[in-house]
């Protein structure tokens, strides 16, 4: 090993940025990490935004927050690489100014887009028309087949505000436009520029598709150079490492988004390796050698971080922010009371003892819930059956439900369908009976118990389990400085914090509730429709 470097990592997530230190040498180690919250803003129409500036804000003051903390002198930071929520969308000028609030990957606001652009033909693929869809998958290895997909809403913008538009002249996701406001150059990742689905992801072949392009109507001058993670976009320039409280000069790496650094920060960097993360959304995903896509499941493999790896993924929605929503809106009257006689102005202390009263309460319910069942698309389906217009629900309450069980409830539910997005992907490839959970609902102990006995494999965790995402990053940072011989080497680096065996009393409860739970979804998206599509 060479001489230890200290890197910084940022993840920027849908409720906030937070913000890594890792020293690299002999070990992989986090010396601190800090968080900076910040909004999301939702339109009547279904859009979910974000703005830049508050991105970049919360990246600059958790950085100096982070250094003044630590007492690290900036020049001692060898490398900096963001990791991002994916399929984020936002137009930028000539400056690299954004032109819009970036739409993120919840926004579904372009329906008319896909719609008019990809339903219909006399030969269809479920909704899609045969030729393009088919065509899409020979070349890109995927189809951009729902509204949240980055491609529609470039579509959107080009309808509906035309005059910024013209002015357009690049297409970048989230983690491209702050790598340029640190750099200010353009360089887009093999993981987003795969998700737009205009590039070529053929082995041998890769780039931008003229032809894709042309059929799904994209201008190839608003597509970005493409980078590897571990490719140098650019050094840090001065007016942003004085914003940040950092020296002009800093290494920043191509990076990636969370899912594929995520999977770098879980272990998980050889063939079939398999995780599953619960943060505000969530997904499986499993590592394939080869490019795979399931229609039906709305399953894809997108090109990863590791060379010769692609990432075979399936996502939910909402997964940690129905535990979120059960804090908000169900237990906070109970939980509420007690707050006002332990008042703290540490928020973080204060929303983690919440967390622990809510993990107490489903420890002490019995597995099963007293036979209630939560369905967990609070914004609607992805995989393995997409839908924008299914909701949660409750199922099966009788006079003896309590709230103590809905809670349970909602944790088994988002396990439930985590094992249907686990079940869909193995039939693919074999069968895991090890399987890495990350994400803050990796910290809890009775969450990652019930995601075992309701998938019925030993679940795994590792070490600050809700920062694999900037440990990914920190990854690419020593692979790109050559610290880090290669990503397999990495692996050595991520130690297992702990093992959940399946319990086999429970199994025929949930495999029970796993029936049903799948028929929910089935016997109501008419329902669902009817209560939810645009009239």
């Amino acid at each position: 090993m060479k001489k230890p470097a200290l890197v910084l990592t940022f993840d920027v997530g849908t409720t906030g940025c937070k913000t890594c230190l890792y020293r690299i040498g002999d070990t992989l180690e986090q010396v601190d990490a800090c968080l900076e919250e910040y909004p999301l803003y939702m339109t009547p129409d279904g859009g979910v935004e974000q703005k830049v500036d508050d991105w970049w804000d919360a990246v600059c003051k958790s950085t100096r927050m982070l250094l003044d903390r630590t007492g690290v002198p900036p020049d001692r930071i060898a490398g900096m690489a963001f990791c991002s929520q994916m399929q984020g969308s936002v137009l930028v000028d000539r400056e690299g100014n954004p032109l819009h609030n970036p739409m993120i990957y919840m926004d579904s606001r372009s329906t008319r887009q896909i719609e008019r652009a990809l339903y219909g033909g006399l030969i269809r693929i479920g909704p899609f028309n045969a030729r393009k869809a088919l065509y899409a998958l020979h070349i890109a290895g995927g189809l951009a087949g729902t509204p949240k997909d980055p491609l529609w809403k470039y579509h959107w913008v080009k309808d509906n505000r035309p005059e910024l538009f013209a002015l357009a002249d690049k297409w970048l996701d989230v983690k491209d436009i702050l790598v340029f406001r640190c750099t200010g150059r353009h360089g887009q990742t093999l993981d987003s520029a795969h998700l737009t689905f205009v590039y070529d992801t053929r082995p041998g072949k890769l780039g931008w598709h003229e032809g894709l392009c042309r059929r799904f109507g994209v201008n190839l001058e608003h597509l970005p150079p493409v980078v590897k993670a571990t490719d140098i976009v650019g050094p840090l320039t001065r007016e942003p490492a004085d914003q940040l409280g950092l020296v002009a000069g800093i290494p920043v790496f191509g990076g990636g988004g969370d899912t594929t650094l995520t999977s770098i920060g879980a272990g998980c960097v050889r063939r079939y390796d398999t995780h599953m993360y619960i943060g505000t959304s969530g997904w499986v995903v499993a590592n394939l050698d080869k490019r795979k896509v399931d229609v039906g499941n709305f399953i894809a493999s997108i090109l990863g971080a590791i060379p010769g790896l692609y990432n075979y993924v399936a996502e939910m929605e909402t997964s940690g922010a129905c535990l979120k929503w059960v804090r908000d809106h169900l237990a906070m009257d109970e939980i509420g009371i007690y707050l006002k006689d332990q008042a703290t102005e540490d928020r973080e202390a204060e929303q983690l003892e919440l967390y622990e009263l809510l993990n107490q309460a489903v420890s002490e319910t019995p597995p099963g819930a007293g036979g209630v069942i939560f369905t967990p698309w609070l914004h609607g389906n992805r995989s393995p059956r997409e839908d924008t217009h299914a909701r949660g629900m409750f199922f099966n309450l009788g006079l003896n439900t309590g709230k103590r069980m809905l809670i349970r409830a909602v944790l088994e539910g988002v396990a439930l369908h985590k094992r249907w997005m686990l079940e869909a992907i193995e039939r693919r490839i074999p069968r895991q009976e090890k399987v890495r959970l990350v994400g803050g609902g990796a910290k809890s102990e009775v969450w990652c118990q019930i995601m075992a006995d309701v998938t019925g494999r030993r679940i795994e965790t590792v070490e600050n389990a809700q920062d694999v995402g900037t440990l990914g990053a920190a990854v690419v940072c020593g692979v790109g400085l050559g610290i880090i011989p290669d990503f397999r080497t990495a692996a050595d680096f991520i130690r297992v914090s702990g093992r959940y065996e399946p319990r086999e009393e429970y199994k025929s409860i949930y495999d029970r509730h796993f029936d049903v739970f799948r028929s929910l979804y089935e016997g109501n998206k008419k329902l669902f429709r009817k209560l939810n599509a645009p009239t």
